[in-house]
């Protein structure tokens, strides 16, 4: 795993051992970036379940003014600092060490312009965490919900029955499947 553009570019990633996190390809995320790279620059990048920070590292490396990464695993924080000093990237990195109902609900101060949702295949987080961000007024008109999942038709229905949110796009990866979605009511 590296960082495929920008400014730490070429740079290989520290990754988790066992099979506790699941490593977004990167072939995946090399699609995920072509698609958002107008609106990388600039934007505030919130990583959800960030696992070794790779999204969240990438988004600043090509231009985001910050990332915020939320990670619980003690494990996973390790890997986390060590991919941040290596890359080099800490001063636009915000790394908050605990669950994401707790960053969301009482931390997360701004509204971002990015949300990338990589929860546990096998949980409701994605759409827990949609809720609350709803509930908690953290979504701007113009802020872009990705979800990367394994269980896209799952998914689907469950956001179509959130009030306001819309599905824009869909993109299959093999087993993983990346949804766009935006508030239309925010």
């Amino acid at each position: 795993m590296r960082i495929i553009s920008g400014k730490a570019r070429g740079t290989k990633l520290y990754t988790l051992e066992g099979i506790e996190t699941r490593p977004t390809l990167d072939r995946v995320k090399e699609s995920l970036f072509n698609i958002m790279q107008n609106e990388i620059t600039d934007s505030i990048f919130l990583d959800l379940f960030s696992g070794s920070g790779a999204i969240g590292l990438e988004a600043v490396s090509r231009g985001a003014k910050k990332a915020i990464l939320c990670e619980k695993s003690p494990k996973a924080i390790e890997i986390i600092k060590k991919n941040i000093e290596k890359t080099h990237l800490e001063d636009k990195i915000v790394l908050y060490e605990g669950d994401y109902v707790d960053l969301i609900s009482t931390r997360l101060k701004e509204k971002p312009d990015i949300i990338y949702l990589d929860p546990p295949y096998k949980t409701e987080y994605a759409i827990n965490a949609i809720k609350i961000l709803k509930e908690q007024n953290k979504i701007k008109p113009t802020t872009i919900i990705i979800i990367e999942t394994d269980r896209e038709k799952e998914i689907l229905s469950q956001i179509q029955k959130i009030n306001s949110v819309v599905i824009e796009k869909t993109k299959k990866y093999g087993r993983a499947s990346l949804v766009f979605i935006r508030d239309s009511l925010n």
